[in-house]
Protein backbone atom coordinates (compact mmCIF):
# COMPACT_ATOMS: atom_id res chain seq x y z
CA UNK A 1 0.00 0.00 0.00
CA UNK A 2 1.51 3.50 -1.12
CA UNK A 3 1.68 6.33 1.45
CA UNK A 4 -0.63 8.55 -0.07
CA UNK A 5 -3.21 5.20 0.18
CA UNK A 6 -2.48 4.53 3.71
CA UNK A 7 -3.14 8.63 4.33
CA UNK A 8 -6.75 8.54 2.80
CA UNK A 9 -7.21 4.68 4.41
CA UNK A 10 -6.48 6.29 7.53
CA UNK A 11 -8.75 9.44 7.00
CA UNK A 12 -11.90 7.14 6.22
CA UNK A 13 -11.44 5.67 9.72
CA UNK A 14 -11.02 9.03 11.45
CA UNK A 15 -7.12 8.54 12.54
CA UNK A 16 -4.58 11.18 11.79
CA UNK A 17 -2.31 10.24 9.80
CA UNK A 18 1.53 12.15 9.84
CA UNK A 19 2.25 13.83 6.95
CA UNK A 20 3.69 16.76 5.76
CA UNK A 21 2.90 18.75 3.55
CA UNK A 22 4.63 21.28 0.81
CA UNK A 23 4.85 24.94 1.82
CA UNK A 24 4.89 25.93 -2.04
CA UNK A 25 2.13 23.79 -3.38
CA UNK A 26 0.40 21.60 -0.84
CA UNK A 27 1.41 18.44 -2.61
CA UNK A 28 2.57 15.34 0.22
CA UNK A 29 5.63 15.14 1.02
CA UNK A 30 7.53 11.57 0.31
CA UNK A 31 10.57 11.04 2.42
CA UNK A 32 14.04 9.85 0.75
CA UNK A 33 17.18 8.62 2.04
CA UNK A 34 19.95 10.29 0.85
CA UNK A 35 23.66 9.24 2.79
CA UNK A 36 22.52 9.20 6.60
CA UNK A 37 20.53 11.73 6.35
CA UNK A 38 16.22 11.43 5.43
CA UNK A 39 14.81 14.16 3.37
CA UNK A 40 10.86 14.89 2.30
CA UNK A 41 10.85 15.99 -1.19
CA UNK A 42 7.89 17.24 -3.30
CA UNK A 43 8.55 14.61 -5.61
CA UNK A 44 6.21 15.19 -8.98
CA UNK A 45 5.02 18.10 -8.13
CA UNK A 46 7.10 21.08 -7.57
CA UNK A 47 10.38 19.75 -6.33
CA UNK A 48 11.06 21.45 -3.39
CA UNK A 49 13.27 19.99 -0.69
CA UNK A 50 12.45 20.10 3.43
CA UNK A 51 15.84 19.50 5.23
CA UNK A 52 15.31 19.20 9.27
CA UNK A 53 17.71 20.85 11.24
CA UNK A 54 21.74 20.59 10.54
CA UNK A 55 20.75 18.40 7.32
CA UNK A 56 21.28 20.93 4.79
CA UNK A 57 25.28 21.51 6.14
CA UNK A 58 25.44 17.52 5.36
CA UNK A 59 24.83 18.63 1.45
CA UNK A 60 25.61 21.61 0.70
CA UNK A 61 28.89 21.85 -0.44
CA UNK A 62 29.90 19.95 -3.73
CA UNK A 63 32.06 17.35 -2.34
CA UNK A 64 29.76 16.03 0.01
CA UNK A 65 28.18 13.49 -2.59
CA UNK A 66 24.93 12.85 -0.98
CA UNK A 67 23.82 15.79 -1.88
CA UNK A 68 23.95 15.05 -5.73
CA UNK A 69 20.80 12.87 -5.38
CA UNK A 70 19.09 15.86 -4.58
CA UNK A 71 19.87 18.01 -7.49
CA UNK A 72 17.41 16.38 -10.06
CA UNK A 73 13.88 15.79 -7.87
CA UNK A 74 11.31 14.46 -10.55
CA UNK A 75 8.49 17.62 -10.72
CA UNK A 76 5.47 18.88 -12.29
CA UNK A 77 7.33 21.84 -15.10
CA UNK A 78 3.53 23.12 -15.20
CA UNK A 79 3.51 23.73 -11.27
CA UNK A 80 4.29 27.40 -10.74
CA UNK A 81 5.61 28.83 -7.39
CA UNK A 82 4.82 32.09 -6.08
CA UNK A 83 7.90 33.23 -3.94
CA UNK A 84 6.63 35.91 -2.47
CA UNK A 85 3.90 33.92 -1.10
CA UNK A 86 4.03 33.53 2.88
CA UNK A 87 5.00 29.88 3.88
CA UNK A 88 3.91 28.29 6.96
CA UNK A 89 6.34 25.16 8.35
CA UNK A 90 5.58 21.68 7.11
CA UNK A 91 6.24 20.35 11.15
CA UNK A 92 5.14 23.26 12.29
CA UNK A 93 2.23 24.03 10.69
CA UNK A 94 1.39 27.13 12.98
CA UNK A 95 4.53 28.80 12.30
CA UNK A 96 5.11 31.06 9.43
CA UNK A 97 8.93 30.39 7.93
CA UNK A 98 11.53 33.77 7.32
CA UNK A 99 13.04 34.15 3.60
CA UNK A 100 15.98 35.15 4.28
CA UNK A 101 19.92 34.46 2.21
CA UNK A 102 21.18 31.55 2.64
CA UNK A 103 25.10 33.05 2.82
CA UNK A 104 27.08 36.46 2.74
CA UNK A 105 27.06 36.25 -1.09
CA UNK A 106 23.45 37.00 -0.98
CA UNK A 107 22.70 34.70 -4.05
CA UNK A 108 20.30 32.40 -2.89
CA UNK A 109 17.07 32.82 -0.78
CA UNK A 110 15.86 30.35 1.75
CA UNK A 111 12.93 29.60 4.13
CA UNK A 112 13.71 28.65 7.63
CA UNK A 113 11.35 27.75 10.24
CA UNK A 114 12.33 29.97 13.57
CA UNK A 115 10.79 27.24 15.14
CA UNK A 116 12.22 23.75 14.92
CA UNK A 117 15.45 25.38 12.65
CA UNK A 118 14.85 23.44 9.18
CA UNK A 119 14.98 24.71 5.89
CA UNK A 120 12.73 23.82 2.56
CA UNK A 121 14.50 25.07 -0.65
CA UNK A 122 12.58 25.50 -3.76
CA UNK A 123 13.91 24.00 -6.99
CA UNK A 124 17.38 25.02 -8.06
CA UNK A 125 17.80 26.75 -4.72
CA UNK A 126 20.34 23.55 -3.68
CA UNK A 127 22.32 23.57 -6.77
CA UNK A 128 22.88 27.68 -6.29
CA UNK A 129 24.22 26.72 -2.67
CA UNK A 130 26.34 24.04 -3.60
CA UNK A 131 28.04 26.24 -6.21
CA UNK A 132 28.61 29.20 -3.43
CA UNK A 133 31.46 27.37 -2.00
CA UNK A 134 33.88 25.03 -2.01
CA UNK A 135 34.21 24.49 1.50
CA UNK A 136 33.08 25.25 5.03
CA UNK A 137 36.53 26.89 5.51
CA UNK A 138 36.30 28.87 2.22
CA UNK A 139 32.49 29.91 3.55
CA UNK A 140 34.06 31.11 7.21
CA UNK A 141 36.37 33.27 5.42
CA UNK A 142 33.69 35.09 2.99
CA UNK A 143 31.77 35.63 6.29
CA UNK A 144 34.38 37.40 7.99
CA UNK A 145 35.56 39.61 5.34
CA UNK A 146 32.03 40.60 4.66
CA UNK A 147 31.61 41.37 8.65
CA UNK A 148 35.23 43.15 8.91
CA UNK A 149 34.10 45.35 5.78
CA UNK A 150 30.75 46.06 7.39
CA UNK A 151 31.69 46.63 10.68
CA UNK A 152 35.52 47.71 10.74
CA UNK A 153 35.27 51.62 10.51
CA UNK A 154 32.25 51.09 13.30
CA UNK A 155 34.79 48.84 16.03
CA UNK A 156 37.78 51.47 15.19
CA UNK A 157 35.99 54.20 15.98
CA UNK A 158 34.16 52.86 19.17
CA UNK A 159 37.72 51.53 20.14
CA UNK A 160 38.92 54.82 20.00
CA UNK A 161 36.31 56.82 21.64
CA UNK A 162 36.39 54.61 24.36
CA UNK A 163 40.21 54.70 24.64
CA UNK A 164 39.70 58.51 24.68
CA UNK A 165 36.94 58.07 27.88
CA UNK A 166 39.99 55.96 29.01
CA UNK A 167 42.06 58.88 29.28
CA UNK A 168 39.70 61.24 30.39
CA UNK A 169 39.04 59.36 33.58
CA UNK A 170 43.25 58.62 33.79
CA UNK A 171 43.68 62.02 34.19
CA UNK A 172 40.28 63.43 36.67
CA UNK A 173 42.07 60.49 38.91
CA UNK A 174 45.49 61.86 38.21
CA UNK A 175 44.32 65.29 39.32
CA UNK A 176 42.46 63.71 42.39
CA UNK A 177 46.28 61.82 43.85
CA UNK A 178 46.54 64.27 46.86
CA UNK A 179 43.16 63.69 47.75
CA UNK A 180 42.58 60.30 47.31
CA UNK A 181 45.06 57.50 48.29
CA UNK A 182 47.18 55.52 45.49
CA UNK A 183 44.79 52.35 45.77
CA UNK A 184 41.86 54.46 44.66
CA UNK A 185 43.34 54.91 41.01
CA UNK A 186 41.80 53.08 38.14
CA UNK A 187 43.41 49.54 36.77
CA UNK A 188 45.35 49.62 40.43
CA UNK A 189 43.09 47.57 42.60
CA UNK A 190 41.61 44.05 41.78
CA UNK A 191 37.87 45.34 43.05
CA UNK A 192 38.00 49.04 41.19
CA UNK A 193 36.94 52.25 42.03
CA UNK A 194 35.26 53.89 39.24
Amino acid sequence: MTRDAREDAAALQGEEWQTMRCPACDHRLTQIIVGDITVDVCKGACGGIWFDRFELQKVDEPHESAGEILLDIERDERIKVDHDKRRHCPKCASIIMMRHFYSVKMQVEVDECPGCAGYWLDVGELTAIRKEFKSEAEKMKATEEYFSEIFDTQLGELRAKSAEQAERIRRIAWMFRFICPSYYIPGKQAWGAF
